[in-house]
């Protein structure tokens, strides 16, 4: 069921799409999957307004749109923290938000992250193309009419489920006894997001990193700005790992790498010590992954990102753990990337045991609002 238009874009934001999980299962036919580029703070606001974790969202980078609601909204904001507003009163992260219709929510500058994520209770209501409703602009397709949002664009959103509208129900009587221009849940999700190990640039400490057992070092946000930020990303060894020279697998696992401006959602471009092969190599093209780290000729690595391309044809040296691609996805030109390797089974452990987390926190929303 789809519920009439019930939101307007006054400002679109620097890049604000519609955005899910994406596509899987389509590589084979070179359809990239595409979809949220922090699928865990994705997942995050919708399980905080009431949705299946697969519901259309808003992606907002950088800077946030401001959007006017025409009706009244539950709604979540999770990911990176640019900053939201509710009619000029700070919005908490987090958690489930009820909004009157007539409010407008505004972002204003990032604090942590590049990324934010907005779901409201029901989903966003787009044409889906290809199985999902994220936005690919490369390819112009999905989304909102395969584009970024628009001054003027007005969002359609779908009916909630049940316990969408229990939430709704309950916080809308609470609102109704207060004065505040928006209800926040008491309540919050906290310790999903891997935020830990994201390190300040200023007063930063030493980041223990490096391959197993050999203990190297990097210094967190080194001469970096005090607005940047060093993060330490987990990976495993690639397919083509022994065909770097030595002193190239010792500055990825024991040096700091810079995001460059170059980044976007199809890959992030690092700079630093370049890296190098023992000897040229001849190379078949071969599928990759969201966070397949690549080496082209110039030895700065490429780490894919969610807009990737379904092969490539540069070694890998390493691939991100899934469990950390959400704070790379949080990551922005000029912040630093720490690789620290893990074995397999490590990161199975880990991700694991955020899968767990999460469907604590679905468990515990559901038992609270039965």
């Amino acid at each position: 069921m789809i519920m009439s238009m019930s939101i307007e874009v006054i400002r679109p934001g620097l890049l604000t799409t519609v955005q899910d999980l994406g596509r899987p299962g389509l590589q084979r036919f070179g359809v990239t999957p595409g979809g949220a580029m922090d699928t865990l703070a994705m997942r995050m606001a919708n399980v905080l307004a009431g949705n299946n974790e697969r519901e259309a969202v808003l992606e907002a980078t950088m800077a946030g749109p401001s959007l006017a609601f025409e009706r009244d909204t539950l709604l979540a904001i999770a990911g990176g923290d640019l900053s939201p507003a509710i009619d000029g009163e700070p919005a908490p992260m987090n958690r489930p938000l009820y909004v009157p219709a007539g409010r407008t929510l505004a972002f204003g500058r990032p604090r942590r992250g590049c990324r934010a994520y907005v779901a409201v209770s029901g989903g966003f209501d787009v044409p889906e193309a290809m199985g999902s409703r994220s936005t690919y602009l490369r390819g112009g397709l999905g989304g909102y009419e395969g584009r970024a949002l628009q001054a003027g664009d007005r969002l359609a959103i779908r009916a909630p489920d049940d316990l969408g509208s229990r939430m709704a129900a309950h916080m809308s009587r609470e609102l109704s006894a207060s004065e505040r221009p928006f209800l926040a849940a008491t309540w919050s999700a906290v310790g999903l997001h891997p935020w830990e190990r994201l390190v300040r640039a200023a007063g930063a400490e030493p980041i223990a990193a490096g391959r197993p057992g050999q203990g190297r070092s990097a210094l967190a946000g080194a001469s970096g700005s005090s607005h940047a930020a060093t993060a330490i990303i987990r990976v495993l060894p690639a397919t083509h790992e022994a065909l770097f020279a030595d002193e190239s697998l010792n500055a990825i696992y024991g040096e700091a790498f810079a995001v460059a401006p170059q980044s976007d959602r199809m890959g992030y471009r690092l700079t630093g010590t370049p890296l190098r092969l023992r000897q040229p190599a001849e190379l078949l093209s071969e599928a990759v992954a969201f966070g397949t780290v690549q080496v082209p000729p110039d030895g700065q690595p490429i780490v894919l990102m969610a807009d990737r391309q379904t092969t490539g044809g540069y070694p890998r040296i390493a691939q991100v753990a899934s469990v950390d691609l959400p704070l790379l996805a949080q990551l922005k030109p000029g912040d630093r990337v720490v690789f620290e390797a893990i074995t397999a089974s490590e990161a199975e452990r880990l991700l694991l045991a955020r899968e767990r987390e999460l469907a604590r926190l679905r468990a515990g929303i559901r038992l609270k609002f039965r």
